[in-house]
């Protein structure tokens, strides 16, 4: 039997020969052909997600990416500082540290949004997205983002169970909060957005909480791609690569992704059971490693009789939408999901 470590350092294996941090600032345009036009400079500006047990510190605390094109100036609502609530964990659980948006203090029925923050199951934090606060200042929703436990120190049981505890807060204490019960969504991207899809199945097993949306943006969402199956040709050459998958499910499984010891039910790409899930969002962008896993999901939840709004963003890699974000294909995608979620919330 394999420790953990010795685990995690055979899925990282290769990842420090990709370029350990380098810049594709210097590699030919001919290379980015596949590109959106518009996306083709920040992404040259972007350090590879170089991931491994060996320089797990680092990757957590690499710095943020330099624009290529100057940004509007963001509004107010973005230099908000978020108050610290801590919340009670599950039974025999730690209490749980969310960080909080509040769209409207004393409004009474009103959307509530669960956001999970990405970082390939092994990095970042809680934090809610501009666009997102926006929405919630229109709307007058309480956004709750969750600063789950982070693999490999923790694997998907101790994530999950911050996660469940924090939706399990807002729905117990929705009265209290002004929280409509039926008006509560999740959502996240990239691995925010599978632990969203994971919370969301969850919810649906353990029968405590009926959601109203599920908002998965560039979900990570199977185990299998880039370990005992490969991606679609033409994907996961930018940002987010196979390599960096296989670190990234392996740390949070405690096992091998793509192995047959993979448990049972956790992992939203394998599961089959997806009727009666709340209606999702999905999208994904077409050079992107995900592109044939969250197609996939989104079929499955359909077929399911589950409703889905889908979009497919033609020649955008993983988290376009953050690296260039005033490409105009980015500004329409968030337009878009945001609008998703308004109507699910209303």
């Amino acid at each position: 039997m394999q420790n953990r470590r010795d685990i995690l350092k055979g899925a990282g294996a290769g990842l420090l020969l990709a370029g350990s941090g380098t810049a594709w600032a210097q590699a030919p345009v001919a290379r980015f052909a596949d590109v959106d036009p518009e996306m083709v400079d920040d992404l040259r500006l972007l350090q590879e997600m170089v991931v491994s047990a060996d320089n797990l510190t680092a990757f957590r605390h690499r710095p943020v990416a330099r624009r290529a094109h100057p940004v509007p100036p963001p509004p107010p609502v973005a230099s908000v500082k978020l108050p610290v609530v801590m919340v009670p964990g599950l039974p025999g659980q730690p209490a749980v540290r969310t960080v909080q948006f509040d769209g409207a203090p004393g409004r009474k029925g009103r959307g509530a949004v669960i956001w999970i923050h990405g970082g390939g199951y092994v990095a970042g934090a809680a934090g809610i997205p501009t666009d997102l606060r926006l929405a919630a200042q229109r709307q007058g929703w309480l956004v709750v983002s969750v600063d789950y436990r982070l693999a490999p120190e923790a694997t998907y049981a101790g994530s999950l169970a911050d996660n469940y505890a924090a939706l399990r807060w807002v729905h117990d204490n929705a009265a209290t909060l002004g929280v409509d019960r039926s008006r509560i969504a999740v959502g996240g991207a990239s691995a925010g957005g599978g632990h969203a899809a994971m919370l969301a199945l969850a919810a649906r097993d353990r029968g405590e909480v009926k959601l109203a949306y599920q908002v998965l943006i560039y979900p990570m969402l199977d185990d299998r791609t880039g370990s005992s199956r490969p991606g679609k040709p033409g994907t996961g050459r930018y940002v987010w690569t196979a390599e960096a998958n296989r670190f990234g499910w392996s740390s949070l499984l405690g096992v091998p992704a793509g192995s047959a010891q993979v448990p049972a039910g956790i992992v939203p790409g394998r599961r089959r059971d997806l009727a009666g899930l709340a209606p999702a969002f999905v999208g994904v962008g077409t050079l992107d490693l995900f592109l044939d896993e969250d197609l996939a999901y989104a079929g499955g939840l359909r077929a399911a009789g589950v409703p889905v709004d889908l979009i497919v963003v033609p020649a955008a890699f993983h988290a376009f939408d953050g690296a260039a974000p005033i490409a105009r294909a980015s500004l329409d995608f968030t337009r878009r999901w945001i609008a998703y979620l308004e109507k699910a919330l209303t």
